[in-house]
């Protein structure tokens, strides 16, 4: 859709979340809506809802954390950074210090749980050399 300076007044909700760098690729926004992850002014939305400046977007983040964000401005070409950061403002609360520590806590814990990954390649090479196995 287009306006009269030919901006255009609503975006696929899947492009403009990868436009605004809220997520890394399009098909990581359209996986995010098709399980429920998105919602727009408290409903549960598909990628191809077209998004408004006033949207209201709620994204559920891992581990429990929720993402609030208001659409300032639309784009559906990728831009800079800096000036993605501006097509929305976030209101997701800061987390408290409780919050902090929980995370930390969960870090450390997937960490000591997570099994150790096997030698690549050069690592490989690197351990034969030192035993004096070389090939």
């Amino acid at each position: 859709m287009l306006n009269d300076e030919g901006r255009s007044q609503a975006v696929r909700l899947d492009v403009w979340l990868d436009v605004a760098c809220l997520f890394k690729t399009r098909s990581e926004a359209q996986k995010a809506c098709k399980g429920g992850k998105i919602d727009i002014n408290r409903q549960a939305a598909k990628s191809n809802r077209l998004v408004r400046v006033g949207d209201e977007l709620e994204i559920s983040r891992p581990h429990g954390r929720k993402q609030r964000v208001v659409v300032r401005a639309l784009a559906d070409r990728h831009v800079a950074k800096a000036e993605a950061r501006l097509l929305y403002e976030d209101l997701t609360p800061a987390p408290t210090r409780e919050e902090i520590d929980i995370r930390r806590m969960e870090r450390m814990f997937r960490a000591a749980m997570t099994p150790p990954r096997a030698p690549d390649k050069r690592q490989r090479r690197a351990l034969r050399r030192i035993k004096g196995r070389d090939d």
